[in-house]
């Protein structure tokens, strides 16, 4: 690698690292203030929120990444037309094939980046995300521990405690039982604990009131209790685990039998095949997307105006494939055949950039001198 390749890729990745903690500080700001107020209003402590942050990583870097990829390449070509260090080179012969080498090195670096998060990162973080949270969603303590709101730990039935004490005693409690249609069951307490034991979990209510309701009589019951002991643990039975997951898997599992894959996580063989090559097509325009953006600015040439017309250009042609990218996966997912369209955004990107570059080199004033010649 000669100098000014090594030239322009320390700057392209300097900048590509500095845009990528920008915006991944930036979305993980935003995000994290939402996950902050639910983990800690369910009661979870502050490494329960630090942990769930770093899960979510993955998938929030391998969103940026390729507008990080976009906006170092944009950054650097503009800067070095600004400062006449493209005139100078091409002025010594070197043509905007050669100069686009680095760009494609910078672009293959982030690609290679892209798949490994797609591929490996991604799938094993959002599996233990989902692992935390099931584990999360079956602990008592943060589905009922919370004060002065009516939940629902479980279909048709209803929790609420005014407040809950330093020592973890709950007062003022209401527990309705809607599970059985044939009758209602409602209880109400001064004070209730959750006493865990190897059989499960109960809530023991003290000073209360027991009514049931038998809704084909329409008759009433009433009795008082100074301590009575319900059985909480069937409310998490149907949330024991979590099942298998195309997002789950990495893409070694995905490479072979679409269709059995698909009949062991009730989901079709083409939504596993969008998901593998969604992936890999990632990747791909990750690669083009730093081409682009170099090429776009480059065709501008040095203008004492500034190229903000071409960064226009290269924004709309990035944003008019991404789109393209979103609304090809429906027809994979109906039929698995189809896979290859989603290297379509990837391909007239390359086409676009094979265009831009060739428009760079000269051609049009090559095309002028033929069409004078004949």
């Amino acid at each position: 690698m000669v100098k000014i390749d090594r030239y322009m890729l320390s700057q392209l990745l300097w900048l590509f690292g500095f845009f990528a903690l920008v915006l991944v500080s930036v979305f993980w700001i935003n995000r994290a203030v939402q996950l902050f107020d639910r983990l800690i209003g369910d009661g979870q402590t502050a490494l329960v929120f630090l942990e769930f942050s770093a899960l979510g990583l993955p998938r929030l870097i391998v969103t940026v990444l390729p507008i990080a990829t976009f906006a170092a390449a944009i950054y650097v070509t503009n800067r070095l037309n600004n400062e006449s260090e493209l005139t100078v080179m091409m002025s010594t012969g070197t043509s905007p094939w050669r100069l686009a080498r680095p760009v494609a090195i910078f672009g293959l670096i982030s690609a290679v980046m892209v798949s490994v998060l797609s591929h490996v990162l991604v799938p094993a973080a959002t599996q233990q995300l989902s692992e935390r949270e099931a584990e999360i969603s079956r602990n008592i303590t943060s589905r009922l521990l919370t004060e002065g709101e009516f939940l629902s730990p479980a279909r048709g039935v209803t929790f609420y405690t005014r407040a809950i004490s330093e020592d973890g005693v709950l007062q003022d409690v209401f527990l309705a039982d809607r599970r059985d249609p044939d009758q209602r069951l409602m209880y109400t307490a001064a004070e209730a604990y959750l006493v865990r034991n190897d059989s499960g979990t109960s809530l023991i209510m003290v000073d209360g009131l027991a009514q049931r309701l038998i809704t084909a009589e329409n008759r009433l019951s009433t009795a008082k209790f100074q301590d009575f002991s319900f059985d909480i643990t069937t409310l998490m039975k149907s949330e024991d685990g979590i099942g298998p997951s195309l997002q789950h898997m990495t893409s070694d599992r995905l490479l072979f039998d679409w269709t059995g894959i698909a009949a062991t996580i009730g989901r079709t063989p083409g939504a596993v095949a969008e998901e593998l090559h969604s992936r890999i097509a990632r990747a791909t325009f990750c690669f083009v997307t730093a081409l682009i953006g170099f090429a776009t600015l480059l065709v501008g040439g040095y203008s004492r105006f500034g190229v903000w017309r071409e960064i226009v250009i290269a924004f709309l042609v990035l944003v008019a494939l991404d789109g393209m990218r979103g609304s090809l996966s429906d027809p994979v997912v109906q039929d698995p055949r189809l896979w290859p369209i989603l290297y379509l955004p990837s391909a007239l990107g390359a086409v676009i950039v094979l265009g831009l570059l060739w428009t760079a080199s000269g051609a049009r004033a090559y095309l002028r001198r033929l069409r004078g010649a004949t």
